[in-house]
């Protein structure tokens, strides 16, 4: 009976578990379908203390971070350049330098680490910050029509999150761009036609468009899945304060996820 009884309560813990991990993803789910519709209906933000609300979190979310985020994007694509370009050099393939810089580099690198600096350094905070802000609320016996938070909290944050990454990633991209042609050709402007031909035969018309599909996918996770756990009461209804590992985690399983279908449509 002990072992049955064992082998029972396994299985209704790991159930419990599942049961509460698909009631996250659909959370999850909804309230990116949610912030979605409302960004796409300028009326929801356009006015009064929602549009300053945007503003103030567009600028939150890209003008602090773009200095140290410009330098250490410079410094990562210096180094990834250099080891490339010697690379090739060395076995005698300087023709592909290019072509393998712009693949690993812009295509697949800078979107990701974009992604994850603006999770670290703006969306993750602001998630614990309306999470510890709706707790403090609940303790004062306040609470908050869902409609009113999404609109209010939840939505400009989001916005912010989603305009910051394709920035960063973009101006990024032009400084990894820059940084390669100066190693390659330093300030001549006679390698000019070469490396923009290079560039161009990389970036054909379906490797742009899931590019561009990849950034915004890119960004509107970041924008939505730390503010759906933070919006998530726990099994006792509270909102309890939740680990920064497990959120980041979260958010890290579906960046992933999009990498690698966005490889297998750029490859495959």
């Amino acid at each position: 009976m002990n072992a049955v009884s064992a082998v029972q309560g396994t299985l209704v813990r790991w159930g419990r578990s599942v049961r509460t991990s698909v009631f996250a993803w659909w959370h999850v789910l909804l309230l990116g379908a949610q912030i979605l519709v409302l960004s796409l209906t300028p009326s929801s933000y356009r006015r009064g203390a929602h549009r300053l609300a945007v503003l103030h979190n567009l600028y939150l979310a890209t003008a602090p971070l773009l200095t140290w985020f410009m330098v250490l994007s410079a410094l990562i694509s210096i180094v990834l350049i250099r080891i490339v370009v010697a690379t090739a050099y060395s076995y005698g393939l300087t023709q592909y330098a290019i072509e393998v810089l712009v693949r690993t580099l812009v295509l697949e690198l800078i979107p990701l680490y974009a992604a994850m600096f603006v999770a670290l350094r703006f969306a993750m905070p602001g998630a614990q910050r309306v999470r510890k802000q709706l707790a403090e609320q609940q303790r004062q016996g306040i609470e908050r029509e869902h409609r009113e938070l999404l609109r209010i909290e939840l939505l400009p944050r989001a916005l912010g999150s989603m305009f910051s990454v394709p920035m960063l990633a973009a101006l990024s991209c032009v400084v990894a761009l820059v940084l390669t042609y100066l190693t390659l050709y330093g300030f001549s402007p006679w390698g000019f036609p070469a490396y923009t031909r290079s560039v161009g035969q990389v970036f054909t018309p379906a490797v742009s468009l899931i590019f561009c599909l990849k950034t915004f996918f890119f960004s509107l996770a970041v924008g939505v899945v730390p503010l759906a756990g933070s919006a998530q009461r726990d099994i006792e209804g509270r909102y309890s304060r939740r680990s920064d590992i497990s959120e980041f985690a979260r958010l890290f399983s579906v960046l992933l996820l999009i990498e690698v279908v966005s490889l297998l449509g750029n490859y495959y």
